[in-house]
């Protein structure tokens, strides 16, 4: 059976507000890594979104870091709310999902938000339920859709092979987690705390920059307080 495919979504920031996400925090551009570009960014930071080309150093550095976890295990949380992606070029809306599910406490909803209801009803479910339960919400994909044809640039078709992917960190019990569908379970960078995690969550980003030096593909987003 061949997987859904949906529109590639740009970080378009209307598509929260169309899901019933209240705008007290809201995602914006990191215009650079050093330390006083950083500084400019809004705080706190609750999330950060990291959009990348998936080329063949990273996809052998992805096995390698798989198997080595395998082997070695760590020590996820309960807390942390993670989903598999099954749906051809959704990494967008499931890097956002990832971002506001694991800030609940944080974050306001309109009363009728269809993004709380899909987080309220997904929780419990396995990471793989998750993934299945999002091909099935009709309100989630109808935004999506919507949200990709209205990005700034024209969106490409459904069936275009994209190489740009989206993964969430966030901090859970003081521990810094990447959070992307592709693999198969978050992967736990280290502690951080609410004043360093921006920054704890940049120097990550610049280690998938090192893999791959000659690309220039990179885009990071904060999700801040408004």
């Amino acid at each position: 059976m061949e997987c859904q495919r949906w529109l590639p979504l740009e970080a378009n920031p209307d598509f929260l507000k169309q899901l019933g996400l209240l705008p007290t925090w809201q995602f914006g551009d990191v215009y650079g890594l050093d330390p006083e570009l950083l500084s400019m960014v809004p705080r706190p930071v609750c999330a950060v979104l990291l959009l990348f080309p998936v080329t063949e150093k990273y996809e052998s550095y992805r096995l390698e870091e798989e198997a080595k976890i395998k082997s070695q295990g760590q020590e996820v949380s309960s807390e942390v709310y993670f989903m598999k992606q099954t749906i051809g070029n959704a990494c967008g809306t499931i890097g956002l999902i990832h971002a506001v599910a694991n800030n609940q406490d944080r974050l306001e909803f309109e009363p009728d938000s269809a993004l709380k209801k899909f987080l309220i009803e997904s929780r419990s479910l396995s990471p793989e339920e998750k993934a299945i339960f999002l091909e099935k919400d009709e309100s989630i994909r109808v935004t999506h859709e919507s949200s990709a044809q209205e990005g700034q640039t024209e969106a490409p078709s459904i069936d275009e092979k994209v190489d740009l992917h989206f993964i969430a960190f966030v901090s859970v019990g003081g521990q810094l987690y990447e959070l992307d569908g592709r693999k198969p379970f978050p992967i736990v960078h280290g502690k951080t705390t609410e004043d360093s995690f921006l920054e704890d969550a940049v120097e990550v980003c610049k280690k998938f920059m090192a893999r791959d030096p000659e690309e220039l593909r990179f885009t990071v987003v904060a999700l801040s307080k408004a």
